[in-house]
């Protein structure tokens, strides 16, 4: 499928601009504005704005009534410092697009501008750019939406760029894809008592030492198969700064992380007995609560059939590969309807998702849109 050249420097140009400018989740109105006013120009019959925050839907209605096919990206970006020397680099300190959403936004706008010169022969696309992905919370907030019933889909398709594959290649298999994954935050609370005199206080201190391996031991990792259960301990927290004061409280952060969700609720419950028990034996009160909620994703057969036949009609390299540890909230589009999610191939030596010098690579932008355009003719034609 042949691309208009300038659609594919305009979006190039388009995924600088917005590299430039971060906004993390729940913050993207200027991302959102930037993306609504590109879309306008391409002519949707409809276009919303504030879906679940921030979201933006561009609706490209076909000349007859039919299937509805949504294709979703996302619009957040991460609070991470970019160590970058690129021209288009983060202009926001702390913040940067290190896990590609600005080059998935701009392959929608892509998809856009090719649509606007050539509407689906039937039923309708909507281009979704989703906002507060990294957080788990876009997708439901989005869903939840009552503007949302409007164009609820009868397909789902995302993509994620994923470096270690050889650039432009694809992985794309049927059933779980992404993990479950779940951020525990615990607290344990005691008395404070003066340095100087501990046994008139009652320290979280020994717990605190005890739970953070015995957290880890009940999730140690391995191959992603039906046992994988991985718990992670990304934070703790022990009374306060100062040299004068024995502590009365501590905090510890673990992330979950299971290939289904199945499992993900036995690990809870196992993680949640432990934290009691410790707690319990050693006369703390305790508080659990939870953020970063993701359901694992799973690809339904039908969906990934239809992007296999885009892919081979593209001469695009494809095989199943693997399901990815991190997680990825389009799982909850599976909800609404089949969906599934490939990923491209941004080569094996290019620096990994959420590291200070990713950049996503230019030359997927006309690759993915080609993919999504395939896929939407056949699917509404």
């Amino acid at each position: 499928m042949e691309l208009d050249e300038r659609h594919v420097s305009d979006a190039i140009a388009f995924r600088r601009r917005l590299h430039q400018a971060p906004e993390v989740s729940g913050e993207e109105a200027e991302t959102a504005e930037a993306v609504a006013a590109r879309l306008a120009a391409f002519r949707p019959d409809q276009l919303l704005r504030g879906l679940g925050g921030h979201g933006v839907a561009a609706v490209f209605e076909g000349a007859a009534p039919g299937r509805s096919l949504l294709l979703r990206c996302e619009l957040d970006a991460l609070p991470i410092q970019e160590i970058s020397d690129a021209p288009h680099r983060s202009r926001v300190p702390g913040k940067g697009h290190l896990c590609g959403h600005d080059g998935h936004s701009a392959i929608l706008t892509l998809v856009a501008a090719e649509l606007s010169r050539r509407r689906p022969a039937r039923g309708r696309v909507v281009l979704l750019f989703q906002p507060a992905e990294e957080t788990g919370a876009g997708a439901a907030a989005v869903i939840a939406d009552p503007a949302f019933a409007v164009i609820a889909p009868d397909m789902a398709l995302s993509l994620h760029n994923w470096p270690g594959l050889p650039l432009g290649e694809v992985a794309l298999r049927e059933g779980p894809v992404n993990c479950a994954s779940r951020g525990l935050r615990i607290t344990l609370s005691g008395k404070t008592a003066h340095a100087s005199m501990p046994q008139d206080g009652l320290s979280p201190m020994p717990a605190l030492a005890r739970l953070m391996p015995a957290l880890s031991a009940l999730g140690p990792g391995g191959a992603l198969d039906e046992r994988f259960r991985l718990v992670t301990v990304t934070h703790a927290r022990l009374g306060e700064p100062a040299f004068g004061i024995a502590p009365g409280e501590a905090e510890i952060w673990a992330t979950l992380r299971t290939l289904r969700d199945e499992a993900m609720d036995a690990l809870v419950r196992q993680a949640e007995a432990l934290v009691a028990a410790e707690a319990e034996a050693a006369g703390l009160r305790y508080a659990l609560a939870y953020d970063d909620v993701f359901r694992h994703c799973e690809n339904h057969p039908e969906a990934v059939a239809l992007l296999r036949r885009a892919l081979n009609a593209e001469g695009i390299a494809h095989a199943p590969g693997t399901p990815m540890y991190p997680s990825e909230d389009f799982g909850r589009f599976a909800d609404l309807s089949p969906s599934a999610m490939l990923f491209l191939g941004a080569g094996t030596d290019h620096p990994r998702l959420h590291n200070p010098d990713y950049d996503f690579p230019d030359e997927l932008l006309a690759i993915g849109a080609r993919v999504f355009l395939r896929a939407t003719w056949e699917f509404l034609e």
